[in-house]
């Protein structure tokens, strides 16, 4: 089942196990359940610590536990974890087998002092980019706390289980049967759920760090690229990040950065916060921008105050909060927001398998929806705004050769319907004619393009009428000390590699500025000169 190659990579990871592990299967007699006893055994035939039974006793069919031996620990998956849950199997079996984490250690202990029994479920699907994070953090806890349960289930596998319990986006987290989350979750993000007082000490640490040269407010391939030319001067470089990757995380398939001909978003935002880290960048992840503090004297520290309370100051900033999906903005949608209404086909496009469904937008990223969605749906119905679509002949040519496609122009979505608990239809209206229509179908998947992050920064800075952070061509902003990179600025294309140099500009430039200034007195922090030196 496993390629001779991964079988040689996960032979050498398993060489890490140092707790023998058992495989416990509950089987049927479906062509799935075939399939899960094949990889099982091809796993444990890699490792004598790993071995393989048959008698499991889990209602779901076909899934297995990973379960250290005489021990109570454990974690459960219902389905084949292949794709991108592969890594979440190799990791689970190397942590049940007693593999260290890599994860923060004062994370760890925290994990382990948590108080109460969480049984938590997940639902996942093969092609979703964003759930290995949230199954792999739950493992880790299971692993950890022994009051802790995970089982980690494939919903298009188990497709009466997810309409029974209404499941429309993926990945959904219950925890002891009810909706714990929704959408991508780090293992901070859940121990924050679970202990309240995480975010009261977080905020008090971060309030005691002594003040940046230059601190970068995002985490994406402009902030990455703005803290590793920073950091390269020798000065101090901290990163505020909301979640380090930024809109890179939600990308599926990369094929326009230079030099590499495909990557996938979440391989190449670990690869830039590795490399970040590599210059000892102070990075603070999770952590969300609420206001920015202008100097109160030329030269003066600039301060950006968080969510969580607490404020960190530096003698310049780079903004780089990038962008996020752009809303319809019609009566509706935020109800059945992940009950219906979706923002990315990869991740929760299997949920919807054998249904109808629509697709708002005709650029290249709602025909390339419409197109991979239409191999899974049974009908898909493309809706623009415009006269025509905007994407790729290409891309347009392919969507027109397949036969369960509708595509609609000149149509303005209107309204989501729904029964209370789901999406049963979408009105839109003929521009041309003013016609009202009523399409029934079960999910909406929305791709208009993107809103940039800064509705913090109204006020402080100029904003185009757009939104987006006005910079000149070296980076800087309307505020002296402050200057900007990437999505969320006046860049007029938004793209990967755009970002990066964008960043890298304005790292350049804040430099600059630093080296100009004259040194600030003893309570705003060393002058950068000193910074540079040590």
């Amino acid at each position: 089942m496993l390629e001779p190659a991964l079988k040689d990579q996960l032979k050498a990871y398993l060489a890490n196990i140092r707790e023998p592990i058992e495989l416990v299967a509950s089987l049927d007699d479906g062509a799935k359940s075939l399939e899960l006893a094949e990889l099982l055994d091809e796993i444990a035939a890699l490792s004598d610590k790993v071995s393989v039974s048959r008698d499991g006793t889990e209602a779901r069919k076909p899934s297995f536990l990973i379960r250290r031996v005489g021990t109570d620990i454990d974690v459960t998956f219902a389905g084949i974890p292949l794709g991108h849950e592969f890594t979440s199997l190799v990791l689970a079996l190397l942590q049940v087998g007693g593999h260290p984490s890599k994860a923060a250690p004062e994370l760890l202990d925290q994990v382990r002092g948590l108080k109460g029994d969480y049984a938590f479920e997940t639902y996942f699907s093969l092609s979703c980019q964003n759930c290995p994070d949230v199954v792999q953090a739950l493992n880790l806890m299971a692993v950890l706390n022994p009051r802790i349960s995970h089982t980690a289930i494939d919903g298009a596998l188990f497709q009466a289980e997810v309409d029974a319990r209404k499941v429309m986006a993926v990945p959904t987290v219950y925890l002891n049967g009810e909706v714990f989350a929704s959408g991508r979750m780090e293992l901070e993000q859940i121990v924050a759920k679970l202990d309240t007082g995480a975010i009261a000490k977080a905020a008090e640490k971060m309030a005691a760090k002594e003040p940046f040269d230059v601190l970068v407010v995002g985490g994406g391939p402009a902030g990455a690229a703005a803290a590793i030319y920073a950091a390269r001067k020798g000065i101090r470089v901290g990163v505020a990040a909301e979640r380090f990757g930024g809109q890179v995380l939600d990308t599926m398939g990369i094929e326009n950065f230079i030099s590499v001909q495909h990557t996938e978003g979440p391989k190449m935002a670990a690869a830039l916060e590795a490399h970040v880290k590599d210059y000892g960048v102070d990075i603070m992840n999770l952590q969300k921008a609420a206001k920015l503090v202008p100097a109160a004297q030329p030269g003066g520290l600039i301060g950006v105050e968080l969510e969580n309370g607490a404020q960190l100051k530096a003698k310049a900033v780079i903004l780089s909060t990038g962008a996020r999906w752009r809303q319809m903005g019609v009566p509706g949608e935020d109800e059945y927001r992940n009950k219906g209404v979706a923002y990315c086909p990869h991740c929760d496009g299997p949920l919807f398998k054998g249904k109808r469904v629509a697709v708002i937008g005709g650029g290249n990223s709602g025909v390339e929806a419409a197109i991979d969605l239409a191999g899974i749906v049974s009908h898909v119905t493309l809706i623009e705004f415009d006269g025509q679509l905007r994407a790729d002949a290409v891309l347009q040519a392919k969507l027109n050769s397949l036969p369960n496609t509708t595509i609609i122009v000149s149509a303005l979505s209107t309204e989501v319907m729904g029964d209370g608990e789901k999406v049963t239809g979408l009105r839109y209206k003929d521009r041309t004619t003013e016609d009202e229509h009523l399409i029934e179908l079960e999910g909406i998947f929305v791709q208009i393009g993107l809103v940039p992050n800064t509705e913090w920064l109204k006020g402080d800075i100029a904003l185009s009428p757009r939104g987006e952070i006005e910079v000149d061509a070296r980076g800087a902003t309307s505020l002296p000390g402050v200057f900007a990179a990437g999505d969320a600025t006046t860049a007029p294309y938004k793209q990967i590699v755009i970002a990066m140099g964008d960043g890298a500009t304005a790292a350049l430039t804040a430099f600059d500025y630093l080296i100009r200034q004259a040194p600030v007195e003893a309570e705003t922090g060393s002058a950068v000169e000193t910074s540079a030196a040590a």
